[in-house]
């Protein structure tokens, strides 16, 4: 009924970074018996505000202390040694029970590629190369490379290796899905995705997967609230340098979702695009309509015992409230 998304920005006027770290393994076992679904778990580097660079990581500490809530990791690919990249998988596959899915991505900042000693205009390359590699060896395939023999031991659990999908925002990112037969997890509903994705895949002799195109005025961050002004005006800042580092890092994009061009905390809320805070009976009717929350607790480097009791509402509240038969007045 609600997910969880943990990309762990800490600016310096935030909580401490040891805390909010601390935090998510203790909110992802709290939700899993209160409606939780999902954990997802974002990848950039370099970031000044500390944003996670080692998803898999953090989702291991997330498997110890849990065991139902299922794992998603967003990677950007071309930075992983493939090889080193599937035993990590492996292990967290048998770790988590089989819980571990992963988003491939080509990532975008220009700053980030520096970081790794990678040529931004070689991405595409060498997401195709290693995406092949890593999806053969996740197999259980023993494969010869370039004069080497390469074997991961132990294999996953689960039967052909973990689930995988592609992420991005354009056209030749849904090729790239189609191609390799993988679902798509877009960013954004750029005009031609959905056709050259399932053209991709019947082309190249596989089933169109799962897919998801978000509107630009898709939220990103979801919060629930008994006084939506009150909770503006407590979490607000720290949902305004969310949306604004977004949309530094995306100067002239207008196609995404999950930030908006936005300057203060005042035009973020009345834009109610990316980042939205819900009363409770909106939630509540949202639930009721099949529709998810997808929440992000420690959004901004919010400090965990402000951020608790907006999770607890969630799963202590609304969920119970949606479940109970609709009446007119609750309809009304």
């Amino acid at each position: 009924m609600f997910t969880l998304r943990f990309d762990m920005r800490a600016p310096a006027w935030g909580a401490n970074p040891a805390a909010l770290y601390a935090a998510v393994p203790e909110m992802c076992a709290w939700a899993e018996d209160h409606g939780g679904l999902a954990a997802v778990f974002c990848e950039h580097h370099g970031a000044e505000d500390g944003y996670l660079p080692a998803p898999l990581m953090l989702a291991s500490a997330v498997a110890a202390r849990t065991e139902r809530l299922a794992l998603s990791m967003i990677l950007i690919l071309p930075f992983y040694d493939p090889v080193r990249l599937a035993e990590d998988m492996a292990v967290l596959d048998i770790l988590s029970g089989g819980r571990a899915s992963y988003i491939m991505a080509l990532g975008y900042r220009p700053e980030e590629y520096e970081h790794f000693g990678v040529e931004l205009g070689e991405r595409g390359r060498l997401a195709d190369e290693k995406l092949g590699l890593l999806r053969r060896l996740l197999a259980g395939e023993e494969v010869m490379d370039d004069g080497r023999r390469i074997k991961v031991t132990p294999r996953p659990q689960t039967a052909g290796g973990p689930g995988m999908m592609w992420g991005g925002g354009s056209v030749a990112a849904a090729r790239r899905a189609g191609r390799y037969g993988l679902g798509m997890l877009a960013n954004a509903n750029v005009a031609g995705m959905r056709e050259a994705y399932e053209d991709a895949c019947r082309k190249h002799g596989h089933s169109p997967g799962g897919t998801f195109f978000p509107d630009r005025e898709t939220p990103s961050v979801w919060f629930v609230a008994d006084d939506v002004d009150q909770a503006w005006s407590e979490l607000g800042e720290h949902l305004l340098h969310d949306a604004r580092t977004y949309a530094a890092w995306n100067p002239g994009n207008e196609v995404s979702a999950g930030f908006s061009h936005v300057t203060t905390v005042a035009e973020l809320r009345e834009a109610a695009a990316s980042h939205v805070i819900y009363s409770v009976p909106e939630a509540v009717s949202r639930l009721r309509a099949g529709k998810m929350l997808n929440l992000s607790p420690l959004c901004g480097g919010l400090p965990p015992e402000v951020a608790w009791p907006y999770l607890k509402r969630v799963g202590e509240v609304v969920l119970p409230e949606a479940a109970r038969p609709a009446t007119a007045e609750t309809t009304a």
